[in-house]
């Protein structure tokens, strides 16, 4: 009986117990650390390839002689900084730079103040109010080239529809809206307005949804106005939403161009040209690519301080 479980047991001693081995944590974080970067590879490659050469070749160009002829041989020789000293001393980029201040500003103002009106508006329960916001999208939807055509014939001195309505109720029915000086800036700035509301309305009215609707009942037990309750609940709540939109407003309407273009053309006598504009004219119209470049330079920086403000302010928010 011995004999025969000796003999069976036997041989379990020839195989030994196998042994688990351990992972190597250095090795699996390298693993980790490679998906990682293989799914943020694609991205780094098309933003060095479609922002990054670009901006690059920029630079390079505004200090650099680059005329038409030197575009297609590809030798434009280095010329310091006469590129910018020629674009600074020129007046026009001062008038420019004035337009597009006076531009940018104006658009923010009457955008962010209609859009945060109809945005407070649109939270209150009303029959067709999904189908009101729904037709005021419709601006936002239209490419800005249409849309600059569209207000170009509306607002023409002779034939447009605006004159004709002021007309109809004895107002001056010959405004020339985009064929004086000194109106043309401001019926850009109008038609910019009409087109940016959108933008602000959906933004500000979805940050209103995140309010809280116990501290508007809150004030209203405690006998707040209206006035009261939207500046000490509803502007500070929102300040988040209201730094994304102004930020991100300021950096589309900095650079604008086809709407200028096809409602002006930077005119006239350049008293609606701008960076962007300027930009375009210097390039091509003129074809003086290293001027252009300078332009473009000039807009870049000023994007990307504001870039730099809004990341500023969204990680102080976040904290």
């Amino acid at each position: 009986m011995s004999t025969t479980t000796a003999s069976a047991t036997a041989p379990a001693a020839d195989h030994p117990a196998t042994t688990v081995k351990k992972p190597d944590p250095a090795r699996a974080r390298r693993r980790r650390r490679l998906s990682q970067w293989g799914f943020i590879a694609p991205a780094v490659i098309f933003m060095v390839l479609f922002f990054g050469y670009p901006l690059v070749r920029n630079v390079l160009m505004s200090f650099q002689d680059y005329s038409p002829s030197t575009f297609f041989d590809g030798k434009a020789p280095f010329n310091g900084t006469d590129n910018w000293s020629k674009v600074f001393q020129d007046d026009l980029f001062g008038k420019a730079l004035w337009h597009t201040v006076v531009f940018t500003i104006g658009s923010l103002i009457g955008q962010f103040g209609i859009g945060l009106a109809l945005a407070v508006f649109f939270t209150k329960r009303f029959p067709l109010n999904g189908v009101l916001r729904s037709l005021i999208l419709l601006p936002w939807l239209v490419p800005m080239v249409v849309s600059g055509i569209v207000w170009r014939r509306i607002l023409d001195q002779d034939t447009g529809v605006l004159n004709s309505f002021l007309d109809t109720f004895g107002a001056s029915g010959a405004t020339p809206w985009l064929t004086s000086p000194g109106m043309a800036l401001f019926s850009v700035i109008l038609v910019n307005i009409w087109i940016g509301i959108p933008f602000n309305m959906v933004i500000l009215y979805g940050g209103l949804q995140e309010v809280p609707k116990e501290l508007y009942e809150a004030a209203s037990l405690d006998g707040a106005s209206a006035w009261r309750t939207f500046r000490s609940i509803t502007l500070p709540l929102l300040k988040p939403v209201i730094t994304v939109v102004l930020v991100l407003g300021f950096m589309s309407t900095v650079k604008i161009l086809d709407l200028i273009l096809a409602l002006t053309d930077g005119g006239p006598a350049d008293s609606t040209q701008t960076l962007g504009t300027l930009t375009y004219q210097n390039s091509f119209v003129q074809l003086d690519f290293g001027a252009g470049a300078v332009v473009g330079n000039v807009l870049i920086l000023i994007s990307a301080v504001f870039a730099v403000f809004y990341l500023r302010a969204n990680r102080s928010e976040g904290k």
